[in-house]
C-alpha cells in the first residue's frame, strides 16, 4: 500500500462531468517519508475536513477555528510565551542594574544576567514553535477551505455554475481561501498580544499606578482609533474582490471560447474588454489600499505615541525619586514593547477584515443547494447487479449485455444517459433491481453508474493516476486497456510514459486522443454500470473499428450501454434500442432493425425519408 485512502476509508465524489473521482484520492493524510520509511509525517490537506456552518460568514470562521482548536490554542501558548519573554527581558536587565549594578552586587549580577539568558532562550525556542505551528494554522485553515468548496462544487454540480460565475469560483479557492488562512495565522499572535498586555499593565500597575493606568488604557484606546478605518476598508476590499471575480470570469470564459473569438476576429473586442475590467480592478484596488495604508500606518505612529509618553512620564518619577533607575530602564523596556501587541492588533484587524470578505463569498457558494439531494435513508449499494430499468422510457438494461442506444437527435441520447445515470433531478422511475435509483445513496451512484459523456475532461496529473483514479490498476492491466481502446499510440508518443503530467483539461492531446484515454479511464474504473454516449465520435473509422471489436471482450459481467449512430459499433452490439420522443419504439439486433426499421435507416444510415 502507498498510504492513499482506500474505497472504504474516503467518500469518493465526482469533480466534475459525468466520470467520477475521489476527491480525496490527491490527499495521503498520514504516510511515510520516503527519505525517512520509520517516520509518519502528515501531509495537507487532511482527509476528512469536516461539514462546515455555512449559516453566516463568522460562523464558518467560528467553524474553521473549531476544527484547529488544538494547534491554535498551542501556538496561542507559544505567542504568549515569545511575547512575556520580550517584556519580562526588560524587567531582568532593570534587575540587573539595581540589585547587581547599583549594589556592587556579583552574585545579584549573576542571577539576573542567567534570568536574561534563560528568557533568551525561551523567546528563541516559542518564537520559532509559533511560527511554524502559526503557518500550520494558515496552510489547515486554507486547504480545509478548498476542500469544502471542492466537495460542495462535487455535490451541487451544475446548482452552483447556473449561478456563479466561474471566475468567481476560481476567486474562491485561488484568493478568498488563503485570505481566511491568513486570519489563523495571526490569531495566535493576536491573543498572545491581548494576554501579554494585560499582564504587563499588572506589572505596570505594581510599579507605577500611574504609568500602569496609562499602559492599561492607552493600549486599546489606541487600537480603537483604527476603528473608522475598518468599515471603509470592508466596503472598498468587498469591492475590489468584485470587481476581481468578473475579471477572472471573463478571463475563464475568454479561454474557454479562444478558438471562436480566433475564427469571428473577436481577439480585439476581448482585449479591449479585458483592459477595460483590468482598470477598474486597478482602481478598487487603489480605493482599498488608503484605508489600508493607513492601518498599516498606525502600526507605527500609535505605538510610538505610547513609548513617548510612558518614557517621559517614567523619567519624571525617577528624576522626582519615585522610580529606580534600574525600573526606568524596565519601564521603558515595557513601552518598547508594548508596541508589538498593539501592531499585532492592527495587523490582526486587517486579516480578519480580509478573511471575512473571503468567507462571506465562500458562504454564498456553500449556500447554494445541490439540484440532486441525497435521501435521508439511503439503501446499501447491491453486491450484484443484475437490471438496471427505467419505466418512463422502456429501457431495460441486463448484466452481461453489450446494449446500443439510437434516438434522432444527440441532444435526446444525452437527457436518456443523464436519466439513467441519476444527472436529472426531475427524473424518476429508474430503478437498479427493482429499487428506485434515488434511494441509494449518491455518492455510491457515481461510484457504480459511470455516465461517459460525449466531450469527456482530463485532470491534472500523473497519466497513470488518471486513468485509474479509484483502483490502483497495475501497469499491465491498464495498458491492455489501452490497447483495447487503441490508445498506446499515444502512450508511445509520450516521454515518461504513464508517469507523463496530463495537463489541465489534457490539452497537450488532440480531440481523439482525449476520447480515448478516457473511455478507458471509464473502462479501468471498475463501475458496474457504464453509459457511453458516442464513444468513438472523435476518431477515424479505422480506430472506431478496432474500438468496437475490443469492447465486448471488455465488457464482463458489467452493464453496458453504448449511445451512439454509428454502424461499426451497432453492428458489435447484442442488442439495439431505438428511441423516439424519450420512448423505445424498437428494438433488436442492428442487422435485424436494418432490415425492418426504416426509421432506425434514416438515423444510421443517413437515408433520405
Amino acid at each position: 500500500m502507498d498510504g492513499r485512502p482506500t474505497s472504504s476509508e474516503v467518500d469518493r465524489t465526482p469533480l466534475t462531468g459525468r466520470l467520477t473521482i475521489p476527491l480525496s484520492y490527491l490527499i495521503r493524510p498520514t504516510t511515510e517519508s520516503p527519505e525517512m520509511p520509520h517516520l509518519p509525517y502528515r501531509e495537507l490537506p487532511v482527509a476528512e475536513p469536516g461539514t462546515p456552518d455555512a449559516r453566516s460568514a463568522w460562523r464558518f470562521l467560528v467553524w474553521i477555528a473549531r476544527q484547529q482548536r488544538g494547534t491554535i490554542a498551542a501556538a496561542t501558548a507559544c505567542a504568549t510565551a515569545w511575547m512575556l519573554s520580550q517584556a519580562l527581558l526588560w524587567a531582568a536587565v532593570g534587575g540587573a542594574i539595581d540589585h547587581g549594578i547599583a549594589d556592587h552586587s556579583l552574585s545579584q549580577l549573576l542571577t539576573w544576567s542567567g534570568l536574561i539568558v534563560l528568557l533568551g532562550l525561551i523567546q528563541a525556542v516559542s518564537g520559532g514553535l509559533r511560527h511554524q505551528l502559526a503557518v500550520t494554522n494558515w496552510m489547515r485553515a486554507t486547504y480545509r477551505t478548498i476542500q469544502v468548496i471542492g466537495r460542495h462544487l462535487s455535490r451541487a454540480g451544475t446548482a452552483i455554475t447556473e449561478r456563479v460565475n466561474p471566475g468567481d469560483i476560481v476567486n474562491s479557492v485561488g484568493a478568498d481561501a488563503p485570505r481566511i488562512g491568513m486570519a489563523y495565522d495571526s490569531l495566535a499572535r493576536f491573543i498572545g498580544a491581548i494576554i501579554s498586555w494585560l499582564i504587563v499593565s499588572l506589572i505596570l500597575l505594581r510599579s507605577s499606578g500611574t504609568l500602569g493606568l496609562i499602559v492599561l488604557v492607552g493600549v486599546p484606546v489606541l487600537a480603537l482609533a483604527t476603528a473608522p478605518l475598518m468599515r471603509p476598508l470592508h466596503r472598498a476590499q468587498a469591492a475590489q474582490r468584485e470587481a476581481t471575480g468578473r475579471l477572472a470570469a471573463l478571463g475563464t470564459d475568454t479561454v474557454a471560447g479562444l478558438r471562436i473569438l480566433r475564427g469571428v476576429g473577436g481577439e480585439d473586442v476581448f482585449l479591449d474588454n479585458y483592459r477595460s475590467q483590468s482598470a477598474r480592478v486597478r482602481a478598487a484596488g487603489v480605493r482599498a489600499a488608503s484605508p489600508q495604508a493607513a492601518l498599516e500606518s498606525g502600526q507605527l505612529l500609535l505605538p510610538a505615541i505610547l513609548t513617548t509618553l510612558v518614557t517621559f512620564l517614567g523619567a519624571r518619577e525617577v528624576a522626582q525619586g519615585r522610580l529606580a533607575p534600574g525600573q526606568l530602564v524596565a519601564f521603558f523596556g515595557y513601552a518598547t514593547f508594548l508596541t508589538t501587541p498593539l501592531r499585532e492588533v492592527i495587523q490582526y484587524s486587517i486579516m480578519a477584515t480580509r478573511a471575512y470578505v473571503g468567507a462571506t463569498k465562500v458562504v454564498r457558494l456553500l449556500q447554494i443547494e445541490p439540484a440532486i439531494e441525497d435521501p435521508t435513508e439511503p439503501v446499501s449499494w447491491p453486491g450484484v447487479i443484475n437490471e438496471l430499468a427505467d419505466a418512463s422510457s422502456g429501457i431495460r438494461l441486463t448484466r452481461g449485455q453489450l446494449v446500443g442506444l439510437v434516438t434522432e437527435t444527440p441532444v435526446e441520447a444525452s437527457a436518456l444517459a443523464d436519466r439513467l445515470g441519476r444527472f436529472d433531478a426531475r427524473a424518476t422511475g429508474v430503478t437498479l433491481d427493482g429499487v428506485e435509483l434515488d434511494r441509494y445513496a449518491l455518492a455510491d451512484v457515481r461510484r457504480h453508474v459511470i455516465v461517459h459523456d460525449v466531450e469527456p475532461r482530463l485532470f491534472s496529473g500523473p497519466l497513470r493516476d488518471e486513468l485509474a483514479p479509484h483502483e490502483h490498476a497495475a501497469d499491465d492491466r491498464i495498458l491492455d486497456v489501452l490497447a483495447a481502446t487503441s490508445a498506446l499510440d499515444v502512450l508511445e508518443a509520450l516521454a515518461e510514459g504513464l508517469d507523463t503530467l496530463v495537463d489541465e483539461r489534457g490539452r497537450s492531446f488532440s480531440g481523439g486522443q482525449r476520447q480515448r484515454l478516457s473511455l478507458a479511464r471509464t473502462l479501468l474504473s471498475g463501475a458496474d454500470v457504464l453509459i457511453l454516449v458516442e464513444p468513438t465520435s472523435a476518431v477515424d473509422t479505422h480506430t472506431e473499428g478496432r474500438i468496437a471489436r475490443s469492447l465486448g471482450e471488455l465488457r464482463g459481467e458489467r452493464i453496458v450501454l453504448i449511445a451512439t449512430t454509428s454502424p461499426l459499433v451497432l453492428e458489435r452490439l447484442d442488442r439495439v434500442l431505438l428511441v423516439s420522443e424519450g420512448v423505445v419504439v424498437d428494438e433488436g439486433s442492428h442487422e435485424e432493425l436494418i432490415t425492418t426499421s426504416s426509421p432506425y435507416r434514416q438515423i444510421v444510415l443517413r437515408e433520405d425519408t
